[in-house]
C-alpha cells in the first residue's frame, strides 16, 4: 500500500499541525537550494514567484513564448471560495463535502478539507494582486453559482477568470525574474526527467527555436505541466497541450494515479466538421441563468422560438428538480448524451439547447451582457448565431482530467525530490471535478501547499553538486532524447502526425470516452498498439532537429500519447465500477446513474511503468472516510 503521509489528528487541524510539523530552511539556506519549475501556469507561475520570494533560486520553464499564453487562461467562469459573502449558508466544511461528494467519493478527505481550508487565502492574496473581481454596487466582491453546490462561491471576472488570476501570477513570477531571483527559459520543452539513485535530480531539456538539448540540475523537481485531455484529439485543451513532461516522469519510475478519471464538459460548441482541430468551451457559469432543454417530440425540428414551453423538456430540472441545471459536469454531460442519443438533439443531432429568454425577460439584457458579454460574443463569432436572440447549442466535449502522476499529502510524488502541482497531480478532485476549482488547486498547491511541504524535503538533503550533469545518468538521458528525435525525423513515411493523433483520439473517444463498457475497452487495447507501431514505421515530419519544428514537437507528444492511451484504458478496464466521469455502462443504477462499488474500488489506482506494451503494475492507496459518509450521489 502506497503511503500517502496524511497527518494524524481531527481533519481540521491536519493542515495547521503539520505545517508546525515540517522541517524549516533558514533564510541563508534557502540560497544554496535550486528548484527546477516546469510550466508557468497557474500552479507554475505562483509556485515560481512564492518559492523565489523565500529565497531559493528558481528556474523555471515555459514552452510557449510567454507564461501569459499558458491554457490556464481558458478558465472562464470562475474560481471557488468558502468566504460565504452572500451568508448563503457556505463554510468550509460545506465546501469540503461538495467537493468530496462532486468527485464521487474517490478523494483524499485530508487533501480536499486542506483545500477547502486555504481556498479563502486564495482570494485575499488575488485580490491584493489587483485581480478586477466582480463586484456589488456596494463595492463587495460578487459571487455566482456553479454546478454541484447550492451556494453562491464563485468569484469571477466575467467570463476572464483564468485569464486574469494568470495575470496575477504571471506579474508575480516576473516582478522575481526581474530582480534575478528566477531564470525564466521560454519556448523550452522538457523532455525527460533523471533520477539518480531513485531521487530527482534534474531535467533534459529542448529550446524549441534552436533545437539545441541542454540538461539542467536541481535540489528538487516541480512539475507543472496541466492535463493529458489531448489524448482524445478534439478536447477543449489548447493545441500544445500535452502529457510529455508527467509520462517521461512515469517511464522514470513515478507512478501514474487514476488515468481514467477524465472529465466531459457539459456547455462546450458542437463539432462542425471531420478535420477540426479543437473544441471551444462556453463556461459552466452560464448554466446559472441559460436552461438546457430538448423537444419533447424527436420529430420535432421546427426552429426553437416555434416550440412552445409545453412542448419542451428542460430535462435537467425535471430529473434533478434539487439542483436543475447546476448538476455536476458529469451528470449533465451524460444526460445530454442521453437526450441526443434518444434522437432528441438539435441541430443536426448532436446538440442540446442552452437557453437565456428567461433570464433576458427577467433581468434584461444590460445585465446578461455584463455577466457574460464576451462568451456570447465568442459563441456568435464561431457559430454566427446570436445567443441574445436564439438559444445556443451545445454538447459535451473532453475538458479536464482528474488523473495525474501520484502524489502523497506533501505534493511529491513516489520519487523522492520530483514534486507535482495543478492538475498534473491526482490529488483533490477523484473522480469529478466541480467546476471553478481547477483554478482553487492551482493557486493552492503553488501559493500555500508547495511552498511549506518543498522546504521540509530539501531541509533533509544537501545542496546538490553544480557538476552533477556529468553524472552518467544525465549523459544517458541526453543520449536517449537526442537519439528519439534523431529517429523520429528518419522515418520518412506517409502519414502525418495529425493523422494519427486524430485516429488515436476517435478511437478513445468512442471506445472510453462519455461512456465505457468492458468490450469496446478491450476492443481499443487491441487496436491501440497497431496505430503506434505504425506510427513509428510511416509517420512523416519534415524539417530538421536544428530549428524550430512544431511538426517534430507534435510528433514527440503524439508518441507519448500513444504510449499513455494503453494506460489510460487499461485503468478504464480495471475499474469494474462506475464514478463520476468513468461511467461504465455494466454498472449503472435503475435510473442510469453511476453505481459505485466501494467493496471493492475504494482507492487510488496507482500505476507502475514496466515497459511499452506490457501490462503496468498496481499499487493501491485505500481511501478512508472518517468525516463523510459513503453513500449514493444524488442531486435530485
Amino acid at each position: 500500500m502506497l503511503d500517502s503521509k496524511i497527518p494524524s489528528g481531527s481533519l481540521k487541524d491536519k493542515w495547521t499541525n503539520h505545517k508546525f510539523n515540517l522541517k524549516l530552511v533558514n533564510p541563508a539556506n534557502k540560497r544554496k537550494y535550486k528548484v527546477l519549475v516546469v510550466g508557468t501556469g497557474l500552479a507554475g507561475a505562483s509556485a515560481s514567484a512564492s518559492l523565489s520570494e523565500m529565497g531559493y533560486q528558481v528556474d523555471v520553464f515555459c514552452f510557449q513564448d510567454s507564461p501569459r499564453r499558458a491554457h490556464s487562461i481558458a478558465a472562464q467562469g470562475g474560481i471557488n471560495a468558502a468566504k460565504n459573502y452572500p451568508n448563503d449558508g457556505d463554510s468550509i466544511k460545506r465546501l469540503f463535502y461538495d467537493t468530496i461528494k462532486g468527485g464521487d467519493f474517490r478523494a483524499r478527505e485530508a487533501n480536499v478539507y486542506r483545500l477547502a481550508e486555504v481556498s479563502n487565502n486564495i482570494i485575499d492574496q488575488c485580490v491584493a494582486q489587483g485581480v478586477p473581481f466582480a463586484r456589488e454596487y456596494s463595492g463587495y466582491l460578487e459571487n455566482r453559482s456553479f454546478g454541484g453546490a447550492q451556494v453562491s462561491r464563485t468569484f469571477y471576472a466575467r467570463g476572464q477568470t483564468g485569464q486574469q488570476l494568470l495575470l496575477g501570477a504571471y506579474s508575480a513570477l516576473m516582478k522575481e525574474v526581474a530582480r534575478g531571483s528566477v531564470n525564466m527559459y521560454p519556448r523550452t520543452e522538457m523532455l525527460d526527467l533523471v533520477v539518480i539513485d531513485g531521487v530527482a535530480k534534474g531535467i533534459i531539456v529542448r529550446d524549441l527555436v534552436t533545437g539545441k538539448l541542454s540538461s539542467h540540475v536541481g535540489d528538487a523537481v516541480v512539475l507543472a505541466t496541466g492535463g493529458y485531455g489531448n489524448v482524445f484529439y478534439l478536447s477543449t485543451n489548447a493545441k500544445g497541450s500535452n502529457v510529455t513532461a508527467i509520462w517521461r516522469a512515469h517511464k522514470k519510475g513515478a507512478f501514474l494515479a487514476n488515468p481514467c478519471y477524465t472529465q466531459i464538459h457539459p456547455t462546450c460548441i458542437p463539432i462542425h466538421g471531420d478535420y477540426q482541430s479543437k473544441l471551444t468551451l462556453m463556461s459552466e457559469s452560464l448554466r446559472n441563468d441559460g436552461r438546457v432543454w430538448v423537444p419533447k417530440d424527436k420529430n420535432d425540428k421546427r426552429n426553437p422560438a416555434e416550440i412552445s414551453e409545453q412542448e419542451r423538456d428542460y430535462f435537467l430540472e425535471r430529473k434533478y428538480p434539487s439542483f436543475g441545471n447546476l448538476v455536476p459536469r458529469d451528470i449533465a454531460s451524460r444526460n445530454a448524451k442521453e437526450q441526443c442519443d434518444a434522437g432528441k438533439g438539435v441541430g443536426g443531432g448532436q446538440a442540446v439547447y442552452l437557453d437565456f429568454a428567461d433570464a433576458i425577460n427577467r433581468l434584461g439584457e444590460p445585465v446578461i451582457r455584463e455577466r457574460y458579454g464576451n462568451l456570447f460574443d465568442m459563441y456568435q463569432k464561431i457559430t454566427d448565431h446570436n445567443p441574445y436572440k436564439t438559444p445556443m447549442m451545445i454538447y459535451p466535449a473532453v475538458h479536464y482530467t482528474m488523473g495525474g502522476l501520484w502524489v502523497d499529502y506533501n505534493l511529491m510524488s513516489n520519487l523522492p525530490g520530483l514534486f507535482v502541482i495543478g492538475e498534473a497531480n491526482f490529488s483533490d478532485h477523484g473522480a469529478n471535478r466541480l467546476g471553478a476549482s481547477a483554478l482553487m488547486q492551482g493557486l493552492a498547491d503553488g501559493y500555500f501547499v508547495l511552498p511549506y511541504t518543498i522546504g521540509d524535503y530539501l531541509a533533509k538533503s544537501a545542496p546538490v553538486a553544480k557538476n552533477l550533469t556529468e553524472h552518467s545518468m544525465f549523459q544517458e538521458s541526453f543520449r536517449h532524447a537526442d537519439e528519439r528525435i534523431k529517429y523520429l525525423l528518419s522515418i520518412k513515411g506517409k502519414r502525418t502526425v495529425d493523422d494519427f493523433h486524430r485516429e488515436l483520439g476517435r478511437l478513445l473517444w468512442d471506445k472510453c470516452g462519455m461512456a465505457r463498457n468492458e468490450s469496446g475497452l478491450r476492443e481499443a487495447l487491441g487496436r491501440i498498439p497497431a496505430i503506434r507501431d505504425e506510427f513509428w514505421q510511416n509517420v512523416t515530419i519534415r524539417g530538421s532537429e536544428g530549428e524550430l519544428n512544431q511538426n517534430l514537437e507534435k510528433a514527440g507528444r503524439v508518441a507519448d500519447f500513444l504510449e499513455f492511451a494503453d494506460l489510460l484504458v487499461t485503468d478504464a478496464l480495471h475499474r469494474r465500477e462506475s464514478c463520476g466521469g468513468h461511467f461504465r455502462e455494466e454498472f449503472q443504477t435503475p435510473e442510469g446513474e453511476a453505481l459505485r462499488n466501494d467493496n471493492e474500488f475504494a482507492y487510488v489506482a496507482a500505476w507502475e511503468f514496466t515497459g511499452v506494451g506490457r501490462g503496468p503494475n498496481l499499487h493501491k492507496e485505500e481511501l478512508k472516510f472518517e468525516e463523510v459518509h459513503l453513500a449514493q450521489r444524488s442531486y435530485k
